[in-house]
């Protein structure tokens, strides 16, 4: 006879050491549901150091979660409850779970059970709901609220705070507060023209900070790709559900921003990673650990004819041990999971050795230096 106990999760989707002073929370060995990882208290006062991963592992997590929802939403499928209740994440491996799949959403057959989780669900689910079920008006879960909580979960991962909750209120019925300032009258945090709604710093606990405010730590600091896609969740598409940026879009962003991140020479910072900002003196958000030392940075351009080459908006900042890619030298190519095994592998990588920057080409054919005509088999000096 077999049987099967159901949830059942891979084992690095358990807390291994739990909390800090000896897990005073209780947390090892439970799931490491996605709640723990999504605000400032909690990762600055509460998780273990060694449960916290680094920013770098977040943008891997956010990157799975981004894929798994495209793959729902090219099927015709909605979530309808995603939420950080719903995934599981593995800060230290950047690995991620969607789990609570029974509700998903097919539209003509299976419509949704519930609206969503508090945080999560879209304003006009919120702002409709006092509406009758069959009312043309009310707005229920689909692939365009999913993409609310979506955006939501990212920059919940990589900020360490809601983009909707700030300092305005609505209503002194709490209840209706919340209906208001989630729904109707939702405005984006760090809104570039309407004020309304800033975090009320004064009202924040020490454990919050420094990433709860948005004046010390901007969501500019993610990248001017995904700073453009949470204009046109949290601005835009707010109200507006057809603007939303697709799962799609929030995976190739976030795929492009890994490549403009670089490694904090402050071994004491605990995020251990930033984006560069295109500045001269590019310096740490986090800790404010300023680069010191040569940065090389590639920009990557294409060929559509012979003899014409094109920018792809596409930089890759140099690291040592920085690894080139097939989908890097090839614009055909994109990192997603139909990748074969073959263009998994990196086709060069860069060393800092002997005070110079190298790229050491491993599959390469046709590096060539443009400026000199001439080709490299193995080495490339970038100085």
């Amino acid at each position: 006879m077999l049987g099967l106990v159901c949830p059942t999760y891979q084992k690095h989707f358990f807390f291994e050491i739990g909390s800090i002073n000896n897990d005073f929370l209780g947390i090892k060995g439970k799931e490491k549901e996605g709640k723990w990882y999504a605000s400032a208290k909690n990762q600055n006062k509460f998780l273990a150091p060694q449960e916290r991963g680094d920013w770098f592992k977040y943008f891997q997590i956010c990157i799975n979660i981004s894929r798994a929802v495209r793959r729902l939403h090219a099927a015709g499928l909605a979530h309808s409850d995603l939420s950080y209740k719903n995934i599981l994440i593995d800060p230290t491996s950047g690995r991620a779970a969607i789990i609570d799949i029974d509700g998903l959403v097919v539209p003509g057959k299976f419509p949704p059970d519930v609206l969503g989780t508090p945080d999560f669900i879209a304003p006009e689910v919120i702002a409709t709901k006092h509406l009758k079920m069959g009312d043309a008006a009310r707005q229920l879960p689909k692939i365009t609220t999913d993409r609310h909580a979506l955006a939501v979960l990212v920059y919940m991962y990589l900020l360490y705070r809601h983009p909707l909750r700030g300092g305005k209120v609505w209503d002194t019925d709490p209840s209706k507060d919340e209906d208001l300032s989630m729904g109707a009258k939702a405005i984006f945090v760090e809104h570039p023209t309407d004020a309304s709604n800033r975090v009320k710093v004064n009202d924040l606990q020490p454990s919050q900070l420094p990433q709860s405010d948005p004046m010390k730590i901007p969501y500019s600091v993610t990248g001017p790709y995904l700073k453009k896609l949470f204009d046109r969740a949290f601005i835009d598409g707010l109200h507006h559900p057809s603007t939303r940026p697709t799962a799609d879009e929030w995976e190739h962003a976030l795929l492009k921003t890994v490549d403009l991140m670089q490694p904090c020479q402050n071994s004491k910072c605990w995020h251990k990673w930033f984006v560069f900002d295109n500045t001269t003196k590019p310096r740490c958000p986090f800790c404010g650990t300023e680069y010191r030392g040569q940065l090389p940075i590639l920009n990557l351009y294409s060929s559509r004819r012979a003899g014409s080459f094109t920018p792809d908006n596409y930089r890759v900042m140099v690291y040592h041990n920085q690894y080139l890619y097939p989908w890097h030298v090839n614009r055909n190519i994109s990192p997603n999971e139909k990748l074969t095994v073959e263009q998994k592998k990196p086709v060069g990588y860069f060393v800092f050795y002997g005070n110079k920057w190298l790229f050491i080409n491993q599959k390469l054919t046709d590096l060539e230096d443009k400026t000199e005509g001439k080709k490299y088999r193995l080495v490339k000096l970038l100085n």
